[in-house]
Parts: structure tokens; C-alpha cells; sequence
């Protein structure tokens, strides 16, 4: 009987981990292409450009800190290009 109930009791926490994983990284995904495509719009539109300063381009520097960092990471590149700090 108790084998059964610690079986239970295990498939239960399995289930709760997989779930919480797929939250997060549900989130890390849309955070992610919503980098990329701010990205895109930042150089589609050359926004960098009317501050004086080159668009940022897609290197694979860029695109890897985007698509790891999302949005704070396109801030991120957007601020190291104001100040002149170029990948």
C-alpha cells in the first residue's frame, strides 16, 4: 500500500516540476523573439541613426544577446551603442 501511495506522491511532483518548467520557459521564449523582433524594427527603421549613431546590425553577437537577453538585452545593446561600445 505504501508503495502505491509514494508512487502517487512521485508522479504528482514530477507532473508540478514539468508544468513549472514550461511556464518559465514559455515566458523565456516570447521574451526571446520579442528581442528579435525589436531588433528587426530598431534597424528596419533606423532608429539608432537618428541619434547620430550606426544601426546596430545583426551579427551573431547581437542576435545571441537578443535572443538570450530579450528585451533588456536590445537595451542593453542599444545603450552600449549610445555610448560608443560597439560588438
Amino acid at each position: 500500500m505504501s508503495d502505491v501511495l509514494v508512487a502517487i506522491l512521485l508522479v504528482v511532483a514530477i507532473i508540478a516540476v514539468v508544468y513549472y518548467l514550461a511556464k518559465k520557459f514559455s515566458v523565456l521564449l516570447i521574451n526571446a523573439i520579442l528581442g528579435i523582433i525589436v531588433l528587426f524594427f530598431l534597424n528596419f527603421l533606423h532608429v539608432m541613426q537618428w541619434m547620430g549613431k550606426p544601426d546596430l546590425g545583426y551579427s551573431l553577437a547581437t542576435i545571441i544577446i537578443c535572443a538570450v537577453g530579450g528585451l533588456p538585452g536590445v537595451c542593453i545593446l542599444v545603450l552600449l551603442n549610445i555610448l560608443g561600445i560597439t560588438l
